[in-house]
């Protein structure tokens, strides 16, 4: 059921430019073409962010180009990320774009609106399997987002305007 809902927002929900207006600015390209995004499936993703610096706050976003409620939202994770550096937060965007779009879509996405915080694109079609193993009541829909520490999780299934991302966010710097 999971990968069903999933498998319908990518294909009744693409957006052709919801980036109009949206805070980015595309002045200069950030991404070079010889450059690589890292590509991980689930397993490795995992292990990636348990590797992590223990001693930090993550807020882990997915998203995807395609998603309206996703990309409106992207400015406030990267004003966070630039914000809260220095207090030892670390936003990491999840891309759950097809990789078959990597150079295509997700790359000129990334030039043209100059992300700076970490992004990853996850390639795993096996979204029955990792979508409860984020958190077993998350539906699949996204934006969804993690907040975590070593003292404590929080699980969102929804989209934030930046007062309340930095809200739920003081909660773990406290």
């Amino acid at each position: 059921m999971k990968s069903v809902l999933l498998l319908s927002l990518f294909v009744f929900l693409p957006c052709s430019n919801p980036l109009i207006n949206l805070g980015f600015t595309s002045e200069n390209s950030f991404l070079s073409d010889s450059e690589t995004l890292k590509i991980f499936n689930f397993e490795e993703l995992e292990n990636y962010l348990a590797t992590k610096d223990k001693t930090k706050t993550y807020v882990v976003n997915f998203w995807a180009t395609w998603c309206a409620p996703c990309v409106k939202e992207l400015p406030y994770f990267e004003k966070l990320n630039k914000e809260y550096s220095n207090k030892k937060v670390e936003v990491i965007l999840v891309s759950l774009d097809f990789p078959k779009h990597l150079e295509t879509k997700l790359k000129p996405f990334l030039n043209k609106h100059k992300l700076k915080s970490e992004v990853i694109l996850l390639n795993d079609v096996d979204s029955n399997t990792w979508i409860p193993k984020v958190n077993k009541d998350w539906s699949g829909a996204i934006p969804a987002t993690i907040i975590y520490n070593q003292k404590k999780t929080i699980f969102y299934e929804r989209s934030f305007e930046y007062k309340e991302l930095e809200t739920e966010l003081k909660q773990f710097l406290n």
